[in-house]
């Protein structure tokens, strides 16, 4: 039976069927780019090292925002769009801290190959903290989803900003050690790394402090890491309220698409440079 809020007068539904497609999309793309580098892996043996590897990860992330697109949810405020314990915030947040370490893995070997390339010294030291910097990230947000404290999220997004503009900076770096196609493709990833900063920086950052503002002045209660376990994986609340979700559809339209599109892309980048 038809749910009634999957009506075309709720927006959301709009939107979850936006992110249902786009995510059928992004799977599709990520079949034809596994199959597209398979066969050539069986066909030559010049196939890029480590290929194998980076459209593994790729497959992470992908499939990983694929399931957080399907069974949307808030982490802090508890909220999915579906009854089911797949909804929990437990499941859901481990599904993304995989994914995520998973992206940050695509960025730290292309730059590092980058960097090993070009003998560019500075993108290869931004190649070594990228992983270790996006972990911090995570138990920033494991923490301020346990304890509902949105100052955790404002940090752990703040971290996200400062790695990719110490990653910007490497790929300026190394625009005068290629041309062609590779030189190209940097071009492309420092105007999209600019988006994204900009987007952290007047949007995404600014809306978890006014959160956390707005608990402390009507003063909320965070919760303790062991009491917001519990919580996160018993409670969820479903909610078909647009006012409920409207601070969330624009970071999660633009990471279950652009985001991913960045994670294929990589893929494709590696096997450029990794063969030259």
């Amino acid at each position: 039976m038809r749910l009634l809020w999957q009506t075309r007068s709720n927006p959301l539904a709009w939107w979850w069927a936006f992110l249902t497609l786009a995510s059928s999309a992004n799977i599709a793309l990520w079949f034809l780019l596994y199959w597209e580098f398979h066969g050539q892996a069986v066909k030559t043996a010049n196939s890029a090292p480590g290929m194998q590897l980076m459209v593994f990860l790729s497959a992470a992330y992908v499939f990983g925002c694929a399931f957080r697109s399907v069974l949307p949810r808030a982490d802090v405020q508890r909220i999915c769009l579906f009854d089911t314990w797949l909804s929990s915030v437990v499941v859901g947040r481990s599904v993304a801290t995989v994914a995520e370490m998973c992206f940050a893995m695509q960025w730290a070997i292309a730059l590092y190959e980058l960097a090993n390339i070009a003998a560019v010294d500075t993108t290869m030291y931004v190649a070594w903290a990228v992983v270790p910097l996006i972990l911090v990230a995570q138990c920033c947000s494991w923490y301020g989803v346990l304890t509902t404290n949105c100052l955790a999220n404002a940090v752990e997004n703040s971290i996200w900003a400062a790695t990719f503009l110490l990653v910007a900076i490497s790929l300026c770096l190394l625009l005068p050690e290629y041309d062609g196609p590779v030189r190209l493709g940097l071009t492309v990833a420092i105007v999209g790394i600019a988006g994204y900063l900009t987007f952290l920086v007047t949007v995404d950052v600014p809306m978890y402090l006014n959160r956390w503002r707005l608990g402390r002045a009507v003063g909320h209660n965070t919760l303790s890491p062991l009491e917001g376990l519990r919580d996160a994986r018993t409670r969820w609340i479903v909610t078909h309220d647009f006012a409920q979700w409207r601070g969330e559809i624009a970071w999660m339209s633009l990471y279950f698409t652009a985001a991913v599109w960045a994670s294929l892309a990589l893929c494709f980048a590696y096997a450029l440079i990794a063969v030259r």
